[in-house]
């Protein structure tokens, strides 16, 4: 089959077109639709700057552009606007952003005096592209919604990696949040799993160090799945399971997060933590090379079912799930 009839098949329904940052995800989204993805070109000048095309004919057509926003994150999101611009100006009716990890999420507040809105300059140097609607999933805060002047479509993994975790739920579990901030997932876990909650006390010291001040629950004797959106360092899950040995758990413990960006050393943090294993979706690209059990969850059916609804005008449920 050649290129142009690979685009013009691709362009016969709702067209996906993948950026750099995950074309794997990008694929199982197109394949999962029955569609392949439209062609595009992402170049960097020898200066550094991006050079970016999409060679397929989209005028009047629903467009999907999939491009988490994972680390170098200010690229990414620069060529996520790019794209847009170059899609906008090809003709495109609607263009719609897929973002199933939001880079600067995390900096929905500022934290100190002289310090930036990150998570607001994000949203504005993505709305550049003018898209019709974003799609995020497990956002680190819900309220990152309000600094996108577009709609947005929050959807959640949480029923897909609760369903994963069910097959390592014993008699004795306690779902286990690693901070105050994620105790209202670890609840909706616990919900689905039907098991009780403990939460983590912790002060992040810097963005490589945490201290934890208490285990609030009852974990002595116990196994544990501890829950969160994000392992990123890996800091805050060696404290959580480190509090979590010291009070009386059992020492397998599993760990469930929607994303998994494992920067640097952070497998190795993971590993000296003694986790038994790591249930995570593929929402960013996967690193490999870890020394405990890997279990990944496409969220390619969620993403495809939601292109569906939005393509069809239809409501989109899954955004209706508890975070």
């Amino acid at each position: 089959m050649t290129g142009e009839d690979t685009n013009r098949r691709a362009a016969s329904g709702p067209v996906v077109v993948a950026g750099t940052a995950h074309p794997v995800l990008a694929s199982s989204v197109a394949a999962a639709l029955g569609e392949a993805p439209a062609v595009s070109r992402i170049e960097r000048f020898p200066d550094g700057e991006i050079d970016v095309s999409v060679d397929v004919a989209l005028r009047g057509h629903d467009v999907y552009v999939v491009q988490p926003t994972v680390p170098p994150v200010g690229e990414h999101s620069l060529e996520l606007a790019l794209l847009a611009d170059a899609l906008h100006r090809a003709g495109a009716a609607r263009i719609t952003a897929v973002v199933p990890y939001f880079g600067f999420a995390r900096q929905e507040r500022r934290t100190r005096t002289g310090g930036p809105l990150g998570a607001r300059v994000a949203a504005d140097l993505v709305s550049c592209g003018r898209f019709a609607r974003l799609v995020a999933v497990d956002l680190h805060s819900a309220s990152v919604e309000g600094f996108f002047p577009m709609p947005v479509e929050h959807l959640s993994a949480v029923p897909l990696l609760a369903e994963a975790a069910r097959a390592h739920v014993r008699a004795d579990t306690v779902i286990v949040s690693p901070d105050l901030g994620g105790a209202k997932l670890a609840r909706e876990y616990g919900r689905l799993l039907q098991r009780p909650v403990a939460i983590v006390h912790k002060t992040r010291v810097s963005g490589r160090e945490v201290e934890v001040h208490d285990v609030v629950g009852d974990v002595n004797g116990r196994s544990c799945i501890v829950v969160d959106d994000l392992v990123s360092t890996g800091r805050t899950i060696e404290a959580a399971v480190a509090a979590l040995g010291a009070r009386g758990a059992k020492h397998e413990v599993t760990v469930v997060a929607t994303h998994a960006l494992l920067p640097g050393a952070a497998l190795d943090v993971l590993s000296h933590a003694r986790i038994a294993r790591l249930i995570t979706t593929d929402s960013v690209p996967e690193r490999t090379g870890a020394a405990f059990e890997r279990t990944t969850v496409s969220i390619a059916p969620l993403l495809a079912d939601t292109i569906r609804s939005l393509a069809a005008e239809r409501p989109v449920v899954w955004n209706e799930a508890a975070r």
